[in-house]
């Protein structure tokens, strides 16, 4: 199953002419979820991938560079003829903002729902879910991780012959944890493997929370406001370095590491080359970039510029 971020904003507080402000666009089979909102997001998407219907927002918190593009939005949805249910996720205070712009959007005729999240609380969906972590940030403020569900183990179909078993529903059945003809399926069934992982820090001083919830991730997407000779303002901003991110990836076992929310001081190239000093495998997306995520066994996650996506 597809998953894969594509990066619809890479800026920090302030957008440039390249970069827009903060906004992640999740895609897991058909599901589109979308991480902080920030001015001009919606037209963001429609210029590049166009304006998915979103299943869920998750905003981060409420410093107006992640959320400010949410008002604009619903309201694009409802005069589109949106009819699905839409949540919008955050930290306390979600529904006291939403009752703020209520006057602003107006009343949409699709379902609106709001969710206040706790760290340590958990959206489920269909395979996976979502968890939120506190971080470390001068106003409340939470992370993200994406956990798929674990799969089955391989199927050893040679070995399911050899036992006697038929190829056809038998199989299946045996796949499904069903015994047959006195097979078991722990007989012919691998380890269960594990899913996909993908977190997303949002603005944050380094975080022991964060540490804990980006161990073994597939992709750890962290801002990186400052480089290290700016660590004096990132400590009085409670943002990060991009030293301080590639420490932590390299510390929790991450697979890649893929630094956004750049201050308006950098054009990439140096907050790339700080952090692959201490953490090689990092990436630092520029705006309509994706990152895909495969199954472990099929590969390493990978950059895919949008320049290259666009000529294919």
């Amino acid at each position: 199953m597809e998953l894969d971020v594509f990066f619809a904003g890479t800026a920090g507080s302030a957008p440039t002419p390249r970069r827009g402000l903060p906004a992640l666009l999740v895609r897991r089979g058909g599901d589109r979820l979308l991480f902080d909102c920030g001015e001009g997001t919606q037209r963001q998407l429609v210029r590049s991938i166009g304006l998915p219907d979103l299943g869920d927002v998750f905003l981060t918190h409420f410093h107006l560079d992640h959320w400010l593009g949410l008002p604009g939005m619903l309201k694009t949805f409802d005069l589109r003829g949106r009819e699905v249910p839409l949540t919008v996720h955050g930290p306390s205070g979600m529904g006291e903002l939403m009752r703020m712009l209520r006057p602003v959007v107006g009343r949409v005729a699709y379902p609106l729902q709001v969710d206040e999240l706790a760290p340590g609380d958990t959206v489920e969906r269909d395979g996976y879910r979502v968890a939120a972590f506190a971080v470390e940030h001068r106003v409340p403020a939470l992370g993200y991780a994406l956990f798929e569900e674990e799969r089955p183990g391989r199927f050893d179909a040679a070995l399911a012959e050899r036992l006697g078993v038929r190829p056809g529903p038998d199989f299946g059945r045996l796949q499904r944890g069903e015994g047959v003809d006195g097979v078991s399926p722990e007989q012919v069934m691998g380890p269960a493997r594990p899913g996909r992982k993908l977190v997303v820090s949002g603005d944050t001083a380094p975080s022991a929370a964060l540490a804990v919830a980006a161990h073994d991730a597939d992709l750890l997407v962290h801002e990186a406001t400052f480089v290290e000779e700016e660590r004096e303002r990132a400590v009085q901003t409670a943002h990060a370095t991009a030293t301080q991110a590639a420490e932590l990836a390299r510390d929790a076992g991450v697979r890649m590491l893929a630094l956004t929310h750049l201050s308006t001081r950098y054009g990439g190239r140096e907050i790339r080359d700080e952090a692959r000093a201490v953490f090689p495998n990092t990436v630092v997306p520029r705006d309509f970039d994706t990152i895909e995520i495969p199954l472990p066994e099929r590969g390493e996650p990978q950059l895919v510029r949008w320049e290259e996506e666009v000529a294919t």
